[in-house]
C-alpha cells in the first residue's frame, strides 16, 4: 500500500513537472514572438526615420546649391545696377540734366 501511494505521488509530480515544462516552453514561445514583433515595429519605424533623414539631407543640399546661386546672381544684379547707375551719373551732360529735371538722378 505505501508502495502504491509512493507510486502515485511521484506520477503526480512528474505529471506537475511535465505540465510545468509546457507551459514554460510556450511561454518562451510567446514572448519570443511578441519580441520579434517589437522589434520588426520599431525596425519599420527606424527605417522610416532613416529615409526621412536621407530625403532632408537631400532637400538641405539642394537649398544650399540654390542658394549659392541667388546669391550669386543677386550679386551680378548689383553690380549690374550700379555700373548702370555710373554710365548714367557720367554719361552725357545732356542727358544728365534731363534725368535730373525729371527727378531720375
Amino acid at each position: 500500500m505505501l508502495s502504491r501511494l509512493l507510486k502515485e505521488h511521484q506520477a503526480k509530480q512528474n505529471e506537475r513537472k511535465e505540465l510545468q515544462e509546457k507551459r514554460r516552453r510556450e511561454a518562451i514561445t510567446a514572448a519570443t514572438c511578441l519580441t520579434e514583433a517589437l522589434v520588426d515595429h520599431l525596425n519599420v519605424g527606424v527605417a522610416q526615420a532613416y529615409m526621412n533623414q536621407r530625403k532632408l539631407d537631400h532637400e538641405v543640399k539642394t537649398l544650399q546649391v540654390q542658394a549659392a546661386q541667388f546669391a550669386k546672381q543677386t550679386g551680378q544684379w548689383i553690380g549690374m545696377v550700379e555700373n548702370f547707375n555710373q554710365a548714367l551719373k557720367v554719361g552725357h551732360p545732356h542727358h544728365c540734366c534731363h534725368l535730373s529735371s525729371h527727378g531720375l538722378l
